[in-house]
């Protein structure tokens, strides 16, 4: 056995919004966690621009969404255009919902945000111990740890960390998935682009038409901050290396903008599209891009690896301190996997979409005066807020009781969400994200999910003399007229998972005394998960 110089319950390679997410997920179920990230600081550069509506329920449960909404755009921003340049008028142009307003769906907002910015958040969020400039360099499997291969490169000195369980957040190239010898499966690399962060003075030309984001023919721009710069992103040209940045970005802007961008930073970087075959590999798991590349179009990428983490968090959690058995760690796979297949599939057919959009631009372009002033777009208002997508996730794995006590029969195909990407239908069914339902005037049922089991039921007398875990099992009253719209009867009852999905439902009372023990031990995937 190798010789550590540290050990700690979870390693999380990798310091962008994902592995930063996961470090204050952990350390709020009190998990021993150390993460390490190769750079020596936080990303300089906007990269991802949108924290979508479920991963701001989140970044709810963990305190942390007044401080995201307050460095964020207004929700005017929420908004996607479409330009010749961006000198130009709209030719088309479409809502983010969950972005641009409210919805009654959920109980927060989604933001339009730089990942530069949200990740100064997110590092304060938690007091786990952050090594930046350490990178990982080999890793051993043993019997009950992984034993990692850390080098600091400030100093030069290499380390062994002993780790319960590994978790690999470390972007589309992972060192880690690498190293495991994980393929991946998809398109793999779409395009080469290049992200150039400038400054000048466009507000004239957008401060009464606001937007995420500006799709131009040469290009896209995205202001940055509120108060000012902007990014421009376009295909990586053939001699990059001598390509005049500020010329370039300033002939973008449009042959009348009479505007010098001044060029502050440049990024050249493979927009891919794949997922990796496995998640798992023992005691090493991938998540977020590690996971699955998505393409940019729609703001799906980062928000599908958040979601990954809260999804196994939990479950590392239970396993580490005994309540869960180690086979809840396999649900992790079993329940992403299709997740982040429909996503690719939804990103890939976003960017199809779009590049159509363009074409017809370009169609009535050439067809001189008679072209129409606008394009009709080939989706409706709300397709860009992939609403069934991030809210109608469906999950079906052994971690979830199909009807209060069993498992649903393995599937060969992906489970579909509860609508299609675009609209979203609340279920109570099992499996699915549980219902935002306001409780008071400013606590939803979403609220009431995160550090335990929850049992929603309207009569929560009948449920309490069961046996059950302290700290494990929050029981929490839910009034008659949300039972019915939950399906349930007077006695009935929904027990809801940390992660806020559902798993298992009661229509009515209690089959039996030990019905919350037999239920929590199934989807714990052990004995102890009740005790």
């Amino acid at each position: 056995m190798a010789v550590a110089d540290a050990e700690v319950d979870v390693l999380i390679v990798g310091g962008g919004p994902v592995g930063l997410t996961a470090r204050a997920l952990l350390e709020r179920w009190g998990v021993r966690v150390s993460l390490v990230e190769k750079h020596g600081e936080l990303s300089p550069f906007p990269r991802s621009r949108l924290v979508n509506v479920r991963s701001m329920e989140i970044y709810r449960g963990l305190g942390l969404a007044d401080e995201i909404t307050a460095g964020a755009f207004a929700p005017e921003y929420g908004r996607i255009r479409f330009r010749d340049t961006l000198h130009d008028r709209d030719f088309a142009t479409a809502a983010m919902v969950g972005i641009n307003a409210p919805i009654p769906e959920s109980p927060v907002t989604g933001a339009v945000t730089s990942q530069d910015r949200l990740e100064p958040t997110l590092l304060t969020a938690a007091d786990a111990e952050m090594r930046f400039g350490t990178e990982l360099i080999d890793l051993t499997e043993e019997a009950d740890s992984v034993v990692a291969v850390l080098v600091d490169h400030r100093g030069g000195e290499g380390t062994r960390v002993r780790a319960r369980y590994v978790l690999a957040a470390d972007g589309a190239h992972s060192t880690v998935r690498q190293r495991l010898g994980i393929g991946t499966a998809g398109p793999g690399a779409l395009a080469a682009v290049t992200t150039v962060v400038f400054d000048a003075d466009l507000d004239g030309w957008c401060a009464d038409q606001p937007a995420g984001v500006y799709f131009t023919a040469h290009g896209s721009f995205l202001p940055l901050y509120p108060e000012g710069g902007w990014a421009w992103l376009g295909p990586t040209p053939e001699d990059a290396e001598r390509t005049d940045w500020p010329g370039l970005v300033s002939r973008a802007l449009g042959p009348d903008a009479g505007v010098r961008a001044g060029v502050s930073r440049v990024q050249h970087w493979v927009m891919n599209a794949f997922v990796a075959e496995r998640f798992r590999h023992g005691r090493i798991l991938l998540a977020g891009d590690a996971a699955h590349a998505i393409p940019i179009v729609g703001g799906l990428g980062m928000n599908t690896g958040i979601a990954d983490v809260h999804n196994l968090c939990w479950k590392l959690a239970g396993v580490l301190q005994g309540w869960a058995g180690p086979s809840l760690l396999d649900t992790y796979e079993t329940e992403r996997h299709p997740v982040a297949h429909r996503t690719l599939r939804q990103a890939v057919a976003n960017s199809k979409l779009m590049f159509e959009a363009q074409s017809l631009r370009h169609e009535q372009l050439q067809a001189g005066e008679a072209a129409p002033a606008r394009v009709e777009l080939p989706w409706s208002d709300r397709y860009f807020a992939q609403l069934g997508l991030v809210l109608g996730v469906a999950y079906r794995s052994d971690a979830v009781l199909t009807d209060g006590s069993t498992p649903p029969e393995p599937s060969h195909t992906d489970p579909e969400p509860s609508g299609t990407g675009t609209d979203y239908v609340p279920t109570a069914e099992p499996g699915h994200r549980m219902p935002h339902l306001w409780l008071t005037p400013d606590r939803s049922t979403l609220d009431s999910f995160g550090e335990w089991f929850t049992l929603l039921t309207p009569d929560p007398a009948a449920w309490e003399q069961q046996t059950t875990a302290p700290g494990v099992l929050h029981i929490e009253r839910l009034s008659d007229e949300h039972a019915d719209v939950c399906g349930l009867g007077p006695q009935g009852a929904l027990l809801v998972r940390p992660d806020g999905h559902i798993g298992a439902r009661w229509r009515d009372r209690a089959p039996s005394d030990t019905t919350l023990h037999q239920a929590l031990t199934a989807i714990g995937g052990s004995p102890r998960s009740s005790r």
